[in-house]
């Protein structure tokens, strides 16, 4: 039985402790107007805001596949999250997110209305988005929770706990009991202090994470030192080898799972990730927390700030805890039990293993403390984007336009109650509706991306075309894996992506195009590149000195860069972990050049005029 100490327990409860009081602190504030409460007043700065944003991202499940991709596939893990795609920050950094700001919008789904307006189309288009949030939103809530749960469970026995609780709880369900508990703790700072609350909570969790890190990465870094490392031949090299490598003479059973995983030729592998990871980061970020950050920065030029400090905050921390928990459990892999309730090694079991086996006392509260709180980040960013959709872009827009603040302020309250009890609920019937959400949530990802790049690039798409690309998209995510069961996800995107991109177009010459007055407003305040020639031409009968966004080729340069130095920051710490003297020295001095061109072509231009 693995119990925590005293002082650990300690450590968690002053966590708890303190980002109550934030709530209440900040509750007053939040309570000032909508937009207070929804995105903080427009008033946080930016780096604030990245560090928020960047804490969401540091989650216990990803943390944990991330530790165990490390220890399989060694430095070449680096690449994996492309998947994601980790690098969508970039685009984000460089353009989209001073895009996104321009239109002043409080949700995604108000930004259509920027875009087409508010005919038929734009109705249509509206709805989908709003229904692909809040799902999303669901779907995140739900199984959050539980997997924080599971993860509580580890260090806190329920034989030993259910002492100290007045009623018996049947044991499948410990792990919702445990993550219901630290959700209403999550609920209570977001619900009460808003914005501004989950911002400064997650400033006080990055701040723990950051601590938890360093010690980390330095036992890892120490034991590299102090033993002999036996991995595979190329485990050290990002670049030259595939990803299965032959484990079979150190640990063999690893060769299992990547034969599980299924990522097939690396070369291969990488290009599809990075086709469909830059189509994915062009079409912009989808409606949930990522985006309510960008709409809560002040101004354009911070909203690009703020994206670009989530990639050098974030990475460097995350992976020096990565790089020092997987460089434990290789040295010290026979000390590990890594065998789940059936009697079978797995490998996800890596991190708490390692956690329990070779954090000392103290720091095991902080880095608890600090994944509690990664969660609870996560959860509260979700449930502020889905309190958001309801209230901005269902409340206000069709039951009750004229709602007073006081009315605003009680519907944020009930709507993010009842949010978080159907996610609860649904966590509960997690193993009946797991299945299901994850095919609405794949389905409605795969139906994403299309439209949502022709909606920047292309004056003549409209609502319609919007809608039934996403429609089309939906209904090819749904039976592509029918007609391909065997095929990784990946490797159907192409047929999502043109099956969308048709949808897209039939739908957009089934309709007028947008009023020329919308299209002319919404070119001249966001300033998108692409296809525009016809408004723009108007535009500049209107007025001869306006100028057209002629960034397109230093953007896509900033973005190469970008994405070079975002992948330093992940390499960077993993080779000092692991000693590597060589490899630290190029990826420093890449990094700086990196940066002084970043400083050139992207920060000292950040603040200029187009017009």
């Amino acid at each position: 039985m693995n119990l925590l100490h005293t002082v650990d327990i300690l450590i968690i409860a002053l966590y708890l402790i303190t980002i109550i009081v934030i709530g209440l602190v900040l509750r007053k504030k939040a309570q000032r107007s909508k937009d207070d409460y929804l995105l903080g007043g427009k008033s946080i700065p930016w780096y604030m805001l990245g560090l928020s944003n960047a804490s969401g991202m540091f989650d216990i499940s990803g943390t944990i596949w991330l530790v165990t991709l490390m220890f399989v596939y060694g430095i070449k893990s680096a690449w994996i999250p492309w998947l994601w795609p980790v690098f969508n920050q970039i685009f984000l950094m460089v353009y989209l997110s001073k895009w996104l700001r321009r239109s002043n919008a409080t949700t995604g789904a108000e930004w259509i209305g920027t875009r087409f307006g508010f005919g038929k189309g734009a109705k249509l288009s509206h709805i989908i988005v709003v229904v692909f949030a809040l799902v999303v939103c669901l779907g995140y809530l739900a199984y959050g929770f539980i997997g924080l749960g599971k993860f509580v469970e580890i260090f806190m026995p329920w034989e030993f706990v259910s002492n100290y609780i007045p009623f018996d709880i049947p044991l499948e369900y410990v792990p919702h009991f445990y993550g219901t508990i630290f959700t209403l703790f999550a609920v209570f700072y977001s619900l009460l202090g808003g914005m501004s609350g989950i911002v400064w909570a997650d400033v006080v969790q990055f701040t723990i994470m950051t601590i938890a890190a360093l010690v980390i990465g330095y036992l890892g870094w120490q034991a590299v030192g102090a033993s002999n490392l036996n991995v595979p031949d190329g485990w050290m090299n990002p670049f030259i080898g595939e990803l299965s490598m032959d484990w079979t003479e150190i640990i063999p059973e690893v060769n299992q799972k990547i034969k599980d995983d299924g990522f097939g030729i690396f070369s291969i592998f990488l290009f599809m990730m990075l086709f469909k990871g830059v189509l994915v980061s062009v079409a912009g970020p989808a409606p949930t927390y990522d985006m309510q950050k960008i709409l809560s920065t002040k101004s354009p030029a911070e909203a690009s700030k703020m994206s670009g400090f989530v990639s050098v905050i974030l990475m460097p921390i995350r992976y020096l805890m990565i790089a020092g928990f997987a460089a434990l459990a290789l040295i010290y892999y026979e000390k590990l039990d890594l065998l789940n309730a059936a009697g079978n090694i797995d490998f996800e079991l890596i991190l708490p293993t390692a956690i329990k086996t070779f954090v000392p006392v103290g720091l095991l509260g902080l880095l608890l403390a600090g994944l509690i709180a990664a969660f609870m980040s996560t959860f509260a960013g979700t449930l502020n984007a889905a309190q958001a959709y309801l209230v901005n872009d269902i409340y206000l827009k069709y039951v009750k336009p004229d709602a007073k603040t006081n009315q605003v302020k009680n519907m944020n309250y009930l709507t993010g109650l009842v949010v978080v009890i159907i996610s609860i609920v649904l966590g509960f019937f997690a193993e009946d509706v797991n299945s299901v959400l994850n095919i609405i949530v794949s389905v409605l990802y795969g139906s994403y991306v299309g439209a949502n790049i022709l909606k920047w690039h292309w004056w003549r798409f409209n609502g319609e075309g919007f809608f039934w690309g996403m429609v089309a998209g939906l209904i090819a995510a749904y039976f592509a894996p029918m007609l391909f069961p065997d095929t990784n996800e990946l490797y159907l995107f192409p047929i999502l992506l043109v099956v969308s991109l048709i949808g897209s177009i039939v739908g957009t010459y089934s309709a007028p195009p947008t009023e020329e007055a919308v299209l002319k407003t919404f070119y001249k305040n966001v300033r998108p590149w692409g296809f525009w020639k016809p408004i723009n031409d108007k535009l500049v009968a209107e007025d001869p000195n306006f100028k057209k966004n002629k960034d397109f080729g230093r953007d896509m340069f900033n973005v190469v860069v970008g994405i070079v130095a975002q992948t330093v920051l992940v390499i960077l710490p993993m080779y000092i972990i692991f000693r590597q003297s060589m490899p630290i020295y190029i990826s420093l001095a890449i990094l700086v050049v990196s940066v002084l061109l970043l400083k050139k072509y992207w920060w000292n231009k950040l603040e200029e005029k187009l017009d």
